[in-house]
């Protein structure tokens, strides 16, 4: 039995149907319960990360769980982020050991490393920034580093950080993209590099990491960037996104060092005043979107065999089917 936390969302989803095609036992652990899930046949119990208790039920009877679910996004009260990404977390490890499990896949992001400043071929010895500008980052290196933990006291376990997913059925990127299409800007020169992830891809490397894992224990404890293994020009590829939408491309743009002191007033102006909302620019994102972020993926390819098999190109074309 596999059990996989988060198997409704658009990662957990793709992991289910790869698992699914394999034959296997799944049960899925999440707050809701899904239809298309059920139909694949998968055990689906609900409940909350944070509940110690439910997740141990959760894992009784499972060998490998790939722990997928978290809070993401660039704003919200930081006790939200900590309670799904690092108490979800120590609850999914405790249940873990509790229960014996042979195998842990626990999916990170590399914002974990990211300092604001460019990364242009990083690999996984990149240390984690002294400073955080958003919480999801900041809660999801605090579970990454449980993880690792847990794995020198001997729960065999990989962590994978997939960078930008996208594809048909993203609920995050390419909507957000598309229904902010008339207020884009381009921030920066427009000359920066960024990796991403075809969600096909970023599937199959979690089920290889398990598969690998069981074969080879000295695995254990390490840390895997995924991507499709060729860097883009970001707003290039926005662009890309929009234009299999059917829309027109960025044409704005904005010096990188406005945007984030506009992003840094907009925090101030929100917490200020309580607003909930998300604000349209925020520090994190004017660097995320100013900066060149892609990796050295080699490790992957080694250890793991990972080759991304649905390129750029191919992925866009599917995406434009279903847009």
């Amino acid at each position: 039995m596999i059990l996989i936390t988060g198997g409704g969302g658009f990662l957990g989803s793709a992991i289910v149907r790869r698992l699914a095609e394999k034959g296997h036992h799944i049960r899925n652990f999440s707050r809701g319960t899904y239809p298309e899930l059920a139909e694949l046949g998968v055990e689906q119990i609900q409940g909350d990360l944070a509940d110690k208790a439910a997740v141990e039920q959760a894992c009784k009877g499972v060998d490998t769980v790939f722990h997928v679910a978290a809070k993401p996004g660039v704003w919200g009260a930081y006790p939200d982020y900590f309670r799904t990404n690092v108490t979800g977390t120590q609850n999914v490890i405790a249940a873990c050991r509790h229960h014996g499990i042979s195998r842990l896949i626990h999916t990170s992001s590399p914002s974990v490393v990211f300092d604001g400043s460019d990364m242009e071929g990083a690999d996984e010895s990149l240390p984690y920034p002294k400073r955080f500008h958003a919480h999801y980052p900041q809660t999801k290196a605090m579970a990454e580093q449980l993880v690792r933990e847990a794995a020198k006291e001997g729960l065999p376990s990989i962590i994978l950080r997939p960078h930008l997913i996208w594809g048909p059925g993203d609920n995050h990127l390419v909507p957000r993209i598309i229904s902010r299409a008339d207020q884009l800007v381009r921030v920066g020169d427009g000359k920066n590099l960024v990796d991403t992830t075809y969600i096909d891809n970023a599937a199959d490397t979690h089920i290889l990491a398990a598969e690998q894992l069981a074969v080879h224990p000295e695995l254990s404890g390490r840390i895997y960037f995924i991507s499709q293994g060729e860097p883009v020009l970001l707003w290039e590829m926005i662009n890309a996104i929009l234009k299999a939408g059917g829309l027109p491309p960025v044409r704005r743009s904005m010096p990188a060092k406005a945007a984030w002191m506009i992003g840094l007033l907009l925090e101030m102006i929100h917490k200020t005043f309580h607003i909930r909302a998300e604000p349209r620019m925020t520090r994190f994102v004017a660097e995320e979107l100013a900066a060149s972020h892609w990796f050295d993926i080699s490790a992957a390819r080694r250890d793991l065999g990972y080759v991304p098999r649905v390129s750029t190109e191919e992925g866009l074309r599917r995406l434009e089917r279903l847009l």
